[in-house]
């Protein structure tokens, strides 16, 4: 269980009072149908576009070109928009064996791994090009951030040719890595006797979750603290309150020009979690308008994020689209307020969460 969701477990939450009885939710219900509804499915999800990005590295590999180069691309996009809609679930299986890290090694406000990336494409360090001996190496080395570099940092044009087997061969085992680590926590999950079914299950002999407030407050913490990292991390990492403030290179997928798709992701798993769970329709009648307004700000989030394409530099110096930006990071701060304000206090809660608070 993570730390940032700790502190409020000790706090009354809906199910310790008496809602109506047609809005009366069992934990067991509305955890059972996010672990079916989405867990399941998003890291399922996952780990298919990660072998499908495995096979187009080695395509790559064996025989160079543009056309390949292109596909191995393109299958980078959709693993990295597969994670960003399923690393919302920063907890459970994922957080096993530095695996959250591993997949994606970010912030790297240092670019200290940046440099150990490089310095292995510079070295031509055999162990990196086997997924095995990979994943025993530094986290910065092994996720979806490494690939970036490899398939769209300096040098990255080799990959087309024939000049540089080395850094493809690198990529390919990053790349392997990535779909090892996709398929175990798919396969976690999956457990009959799992982490899904002491989270669904909760109790006095559960070690992780003594009762149902402990098992939904983690649901409820995975909106409260993902919109807090999307806005205050990842926006706010790059987007400076005036322009002269900005710091594009710190924008998480920067060099594919990946970064506000990854947003939309994440605030469309965001959305998917919540009408899977149904967690709203444990809302009073009379503030039932709350779910509707949390799924119509999560949607309007998505799709303003989707419309700012291109690279991030020029989307910030673009003032249409920089505004575009900041309307994002308002709805994010508006469902801040409804979900971890308004709504948790029709459910009992009388604190909120931070994902800040050294998680």
């Amino acid at each position: 269980m993570s730390k940032r969701v700790a502190a409020a477990l000790a706090l009354p939450l809906f199910l310790a009072i008496s809602p109506p009885a047609s809005a009366a939710v069992e934990a067991s219900d509305v955890i059972g149908r996010a672990i079916d509804g989405f867990v399941r499915p998003a890291y399922a999800s996952l780990d298919e576009h990660a072998a499908g990005l495995t096979k187009a590295m080695h395509q790559l590999c064996e025989t160079p070109s543009e056309k390949n180069l292109e596909a191995a691309r393109a299958a980078f996009s959709s693993t990295m928009e597969a994670w960003s809609v399923a690393e919302i679930i920063a907890f459970g299986p994922i957080k096993e064996n530095n695996r959250l890290e591993r997949m994606l090694y970010w912030p790297d406000r240092k670019s200290i791994g940046l440099r150990q990336v490089q310095a292995t494409l510079a070295s031509k360090d055999a162990s990196a090009t086997d997924p095995a001996q990979l994943a025993q190496k530094s986290v910065a080395m092994q996720g979806l951030g490494a690939l970036e570099y490899v398939l769209y940092g300096d040098g990255a044009e080799t990959l087309a040719g024939k000049d540089d087997p080395y850094r493809c061969a690198y990529g390919e085992a990053v790349a392997g890595n990535v779909e090892t680590m996709a398929g175990e926590v798919r396969d976690a999950w999956q457990k009959p006797d799992g982490f899904a079914s002491l989270w669904a299950n909760p109790g006095p002999k559960n070690p992780l979750y003594r009762d149902g407030n402990e098992a939904v407050t983690e649901l409820v913490g995975v909106f409260i603290n993902e919109l807090d990292m999307i806005r205050d991390v990842r926006l706010k990492g790059f987007l400076g309150a005036k322009p002269d403030a900005d710091k594009p290179k710190q924008a998480i997928y920067w060099r594919s020009q990946y970064t506000t798709a990854s947003l939309a992701a994440n605030l469309s798993g965001i959305d998917q979690l919540f009408q899977a769970s149904k967690l709203g329709d444990a809302l009073p009648a009379d503030a039932q308008w709350m779910a509707e307004s949390i799924h119509i700000q999560l949607t309007n989030g998505v799709a303003a994020a989707k419309s700012i394409a291109g690279p991030i530099d020029k989307a910030l110096a673009d003032p249409a689209l920089r505004d575009k930006l900041e309307h994002f990071a308002l709805i994010t701060s508006s469902l801040s307020t409804l979900i971890g304000t308004r709504m948790t206090a029709e459910f009992g809660l009388t604190a909120g969460f931070s994902s800040l608070d050294g998680d």
